[in-house]
């Protein structure tokens, strides 16, 4: 059960240690990428989440992160339209999007109640990545100031998903107890 949240985790750490280790070095350009490929692995997730959990919990979640991280991706491909910006593909965001390819296939494996637990554990585990990303990496390196609103005006959703993916965690864990 906690394999699958582990390989998304491993993916979004190796992320980002990456931007890490490249301080300065991540441009505009591969911060949007990596926007994008971290909100399109979450609704990839939400979507199968959506279809199969057995939870009404989790697949009202799952409709959340879809809702939610459509218009994040849609506000982050519209500016870059409006920047004259294209989403630079890096290291980074193919590991991110590797690791969600993943995290569905494991996820697929499970059924009912496992796969709600699996799913909600990958969820917490996501989140506090990628809120710690943004902390650690995508602000710092960001350039562009309205690239920087778009990361500061979305920081707080993704600390709310974390809030109720915890929530809901610890109430999937009361229901299987």
């Amino acid at each position: 059960m906690k394999k699958t949240g582990i390989v998304l985790a491993s993916a979004l750490y190796l992320m980002a240690g990456g931007a890490m280790a490249q301080q300065g070095t991540l441009n505009d350009a591969q911060i949007a990428a990596i926007t994008v490929a971290a909100n399109q692995v979450d609704i990839d997730a939400g979507k199968l989440a959506k279809s199969r959990a057995s939870s009404k919990e989790v697949k009202d979640f799952a409709q959340l992160m879809i809702t939610d991280h459509t218009g994040v991706n849609n506000a982050a491909q519209d500016l870059a339209k409006k920047l004259k910006m294209k989403p630079e593909e890096n290291e980074n965001s193919k590991s991110l999007k590797a690791g969600g390819e993943a995290n569905i296939k494991k996820l697929k494996e499970l059924k009912g109640a496992d796969f709600d637990r699996a799913y909600v554990d990958q969820e917490v585990t996501y989140h506090q990545t990628v809120l710690d990303t943004i902390d650690q990496s995508l602000l710092p390196n960001a350039k562009n100031e309205e690239l920087k609103a778009l990361l500061n005006k979305t920081r707080p959703a993704i600390a709310a998903h974390l809030d109720h993916a915890k929530q809901l965690q610890a109430a999937l864990g009361k229901k299987g107890s």
